[in-house]
């Protein structure tokens, strides 16, 4: 059956992990497969997809007139044979007719990876070419997003990313959608339960073995390992590597107090919905334990 599963978070969350654990699970080698070689689908916003399944170029219209087009694009999915998995950063959205930016028709299902968002900063920041103040400021912006300008040909068409806890929310309470949240920290913490339970959503393998093989193949020393040996074809050109640290926690030693603080009172109230914060409101090296639905 066609459709796709999307792998939807906030940039640098994870989502990259979670694709080579996946075509590591799907591929079941006797090596870990090749980062530069991730065959778990094109990113949601890429113009080469969308003009390939549109028949014409999108270089000429607004991006209000390609985000129209967009549901159509991707309910041309059911066509498929199988399922496929497909990463996106844009927010949840609805068009002016009602229909989600994603389509009804040809979505499966979504999961949503998170992580804490004073982590979020620091690898932002590195990703971005941006300061750990000018990373906050554009992580809690509504109207924040990427390939914007409209002077300039992006090979990743226009994608809205609203701010840090709007791009949470818009995933988590999206009506009518299917989906698995998992958390960045989980994914560390308890990898063979948390991955398990993605590939179960995902209708993919689950037997033991073989999860915890894709999980080895994927771990960040070895994804870090290879881009350091041929590098990675998603590093942008300003960066060092675009696996950097790959640590929850990693923001108690990088961000200032007036830093954290910030953040919380930016993002506090979907913090404290989604464990990164304690009663009292401070923040959490780790998750508290709780089911996310």
């Amino acid at each position: 059956m066609g459709g796709i599963y999307w792998l939807a978070s906030y940039p640098k969350s994870g989502n990259t992990w979670l694709r080579a654990f996946l075509h590591n699970l799907r591929t079941d080698g006797d090596a870990p497969v090749d980062i530069n070689d991730l065959h778990t689908g094109s990113i949601a916003s890429a113009r080469g997809w969308i003009d390939t399944v549109l028949g014409f170029d999108t270089a000429d219209l607004t991006n209000d007139e390609i985000d129209r087009l967009r549901p159509a694009v991707y309910s041309w999915s059911r066509n498929d044979a199988e399922a496929s998995y497909h990463k996106i950063h844009d927010a949840y959205s609805l068009l002016q007719d009602g229909e989600p930016l994603v389509s009804r028709e040809g979505t499966l299902g979504a999961v949503y990876v998170l992580r804490n968002p004073l982590d979020v900063v620091a690898s932002l920041a590195n990703h971005m070419n941006f300061s750990l103040d000018r990373a906050i400021r554009f992580m809690a912006d509504d109207a924040a997003s990427f390939a914007a300008r409209p002077s300039r040909l992006h090979p990743q068409v226009h994608h809205r990313l609203l701010s840090w806890s709007a791009h949470v929310a818009s995933w988590i309470d999206a009506p009518g959608l299917d989906r698995q949240i998992v958390r960045y920290e989980d994914m560390q913490a308890r990898p063979g339960e948390t991955f398990a339970r993605v590939a179960s959503f995902l209708e993919l393998p689950t037997d033991a073995a073989r999860v915890e093989k894709a999980v080895r193949f994927s771990a960040f020393a070895e994804l870090s390992r290879q881009e350091t040996a041929g590098g990675f074809e998603e590093r942008p050109h300003h960066t060092a590597s675009f696996f950097r640290r790959g640590q929850a926690g990693g923001w108690i030693d990088t961000l200032s107090a007036d830093q954290v603080a910030r953040v919380i009172a930016d993002h506090g109230p979907m913090m404290r919905r989604v464990g990164y914060l304690d009663h009292t409101g401070n923040a959490l090296e780790q998750p508290e334990c709780m089911q996310l639905a």
